[in-house]
């Protein structure tokens, strides 16, 4: 007989008189528990039973915090009998789907009762300590499972230039009680001049290896010491199909190595990386450094020693950086490829596989002599060497993109990620509602920050969903859910009253769509003119910069010192402030997502950001307050400007229409506005009529 999972109401009390019975089994593991207690997770909807027979064989009581937005797993029991039936795991999954919009469950268990490889099969993480209540004084490891909202499609971005994970015994140099002279190696990774490069950052492995120290000193001072890391959470089921993929090709290709517990958390190690992302993993483990090559053969990851990073941070680093304000000055031109021009370009573009030089060239040419009108795009730099190349045709409601290719050049990140936003605007100016990027072989560049931008591979291929939704969760939710499903994939779960920091990454993913009742707070922010021509060409150059380009990913923009209650992330409105008489000429010309505010000197903001902006030294220090001597920095990314500008005289009757209370004194400074505001300018800005 089939077993049943329930939600408990607290009419049913047969079924909650059985869980009490089944649970009472095991008092001495458990803790005792009340039956009012039972009776008031039932009322909470927070009692759920696996029923066989009549007879209920496992249950999951748990709460559901009011202030909070994770579930709290008080309970977790399944009949010794019936154990070994994944019963556990599926009281877990039924959780996870019956509350999506929760960030997590937590639990907390015994550490003396030696759980902790269940609680690491049901996909828990270890998460901190306490001392239980008991006369024994007992320590209680927490267990974390993250239900993927902080990252609903990728991790934030880093403002390093290079983010590197670390394993345990590096980790252990840098943070660990004990001090040898091998530890010297680890610790320059954290040397002053390396910290604006180099970010460190670790996965699920390393907390593990931290939770298993046997010594409690060392292991509360070790995971106290976290927080000074960036922390890397990929999908569990990812991490386990790569992991797989590692141990069998480590099996063939060093034959010599003992499959145990060693190899499978070196493995992991790499795994993880790979599924977060990130390309360098270091370590000073033999056994894991002898994976080297099967890292980067399966998994793209470079395992290195910390001496390989401190002495070659400029190599590594190459590959990530990212200079948006490289592009902002330079004489890039795009064009379209001229017909008989496919086998010049061959030389500049990375071919692999059955896509080598000559195939790659006929299929260049074959999509100028189909029926399908194809935009085939070259992109030149200011030398006339060729550095990206892309094809694009509109088929229904879905962009097309049968060729994604960068070329080796010190902006190639840079560049890749700008032709991933420029894929959306077309896609979002012609109408389309998904990106699918069919290059069988694309940059491996573009690929890796795709899921920055929420592209995500679906038979084989890379694909994006374009919310074309400035609304309610539920309105975002409908429109993704609907595309989601023409794809056969699941759409990630919206719920009102969203974090910001979840509701920033929604945005991000399916730009350009809005989700209006999150927690995501929105500002007016007023420019210059002069500044609003260098950043965003309104009101524009007489010489207009190439629509390629346009507008970089990422820019900062500096002003006075003084907290207007800025808060990140956040939605952004550009108010350019002054012009001629008349107040026609003062609007509202597009929005941005805010990333970053950081207060600090002149000097150590151009320090800082001098990559991001169009700003040189004497400008930021001209901005800064006289009494303070600092000034604000707002880092800012993915600017839209708006079709038609929304002026001072339209801003002011919209707050009427919505009985805001407005004035144009408001727009002096940097300004919160509500939510709705917001919705009823962007809409203002993308009326047809």
């Amino acid at each position: 007989m089939a077993i049943k999972l329930l939600s408990v109401a607290p009419a049913q009390n047969e079924l909650i008189d059985k869980a009490i019975m089944l649970g009472n089994r095991y008092t001495k593991t458990l803790g005792l528990l009340k039956p009012p207690a039972y009776n008031k997770a039932a009322e909470d909807g927070g009692l759920l039973v696996a029923v066989e027979a009549d007879e209920v064989i496992g249950y999951a009581l748990f709460g559901l915090p009011k202030r909070s937005a994770h579930i709290r797993l008080a309970h977790l029991c399944v009949a010794e009998e019936q154990r070994g039936r994944s019963i556990a795991r599926q009281l877990v999954e039924e959780i996870r789907k019956r509350y999506p919009q929760r960030l997590g469950i937590k639990a907390k268990c015994r550490r003396d009762y030696n759980l902790s490889g269940m609680w690491t099969s049901l996909g828990f993480v270890p998460h901190g300590e306490v001392r239980g209540r008991g006369r024994d004084g007992e320590i209680l490891d927490g267990w974390w499972l993250d239900l993927g909202h902080p990252h609903l499609f990728t991790e934030m971005e880093s403002d390093a230039l290079l983010v590197v994970a670390v394993d345990h015994e590096v980790f252990a140099d840098l943070r660990g009680l004990t001090y040898t002279t091998d530890v010297e190696e680890s610790r320059a990774l954290e040397a002053g001049w390396m910290t604006d490069l180099v970010e460190l950052a670790y996965t699920p492995q390393l907390v593990h290896q931290i939770r298993d120290i046997a010594d409690t000193a060392e292991r509360q001072h070790q995971r106290a010491a976290l927080s000074g890391l960036r922390q890397l959470t990929p999908a569990p089921a990812a991490v386990a199909e790569r992991t797989a993929e590692l141990l069998s090709a480590a099996k063939k290709s060093l034959p010599d190595l003992s499959d145990g517990g060693a190899l499978r958390r070196c493995a992991q190690y790499v795994a993880e990386t790979s599924c977060a992302g990130l390309r360098v993993l270091a370590t000073r483990n033999r056994l894991l450094s002898r994976l080297a090559d099967v890292a980067w053969e399966v998994a793209r990851v470079r395992v290195v020693s910390p001496a390989t990073v401190t002495l070659h941070v400029d190599e590594l680093r190459q590959a990530q950086v990212y200079r948006p304000a490289d592009l902002m000055g330079t004489d890039f031109r795009s064009m379209e490829v001229s017909p008989g021009a496919e086998d010049e370009l061959v030389a500049f573009f990375n071919q692999s596989g059955g896509d080598d030089g000559s195939a790659f060239a006929e299929r260049l040419r074959s999509l100028a002599a189909g029926s399908v009108v194809w935009r085939r795009e070259l992109l030149r730099d200011g030398e006339g060497h060729p550095v990206a190349l892309y094809a694009w045709a509109l088929d229904g409601r879905t962009l097309m993109v049968p060729v994604l290719r960068t070329a080796d050049h010190p902006l190639e990140e840079t560049l890749a990620r700008q032709l991933l936003f420029l894929l959306k605007r077309l896609g979002r100016d012609c109408g389309a509602e998904i990106i699918r990027i069919t290059d069988p072989h694309p940059s491996a560049v573009a690929k890796a920050a795709g899921g920055d931008d929420g592209f995500f591979e679906h038979d084989g291929r890379l694909v994006a969903l374009l919310v074309n939704v400035c609304g309610t969760a539920a309105e975002v939710e409908a429109v993704a859910g609907g595309l989601a499903r023409e794809l056969t994939v699941e759409a990630a779960a919206l719920h009102e009253g969203m974090p910001a920091e979840v509701a920033a990454v929604v945005e991000r993913a399916w730009w350009p769509a809005k989700v209006i009742d999150s927690g995501l707070l929105s500002f007016v922010v007023p420019i210059k003119p002069r500044w609003s021509t260098e950043l965003f060409n309104v009101p524009a150059m007489l010489l207009p910069r190439s629509d390629v380009l346009g507008i970089s990913r990422e820019h900062v923009y500096y002003r006075s010192s003084g907290h207007r209650g800025e808060s990140v992330p956040a939605r952004l409105l550009w108010y350019v402030s002054e012009g001629p008489a008349g107040v026609e000429s003062q609007m509202i010309v597009g929005s941005s997502r805010l990333d970053e505010v950081l207060i600090d000197t002149p000097d150590a903001l151009f320090s800082k950001f001098e990559h991001l902006g169009v700003y040189g030294r004497a400008e930021v220090q001209e901005v800064a307050g006289a009494a303070s001597g600092q000034a604000m920095a707002l880092r800012f990314s993915d600017t839209e400007i708006f079709p038609r500008s929304v002026t001072l005289r339209r801003l002011t009757s919209l707050a009427g229409e919505l009985g805001l209370p407005w004035s144009s004194n408001s727009l002096i400074s940097l300004s919160k506005i509500s939510n709705e505001l917001f919705q009823a300018v962007y809409k203002e800005g993308h009326r047809k009529t």
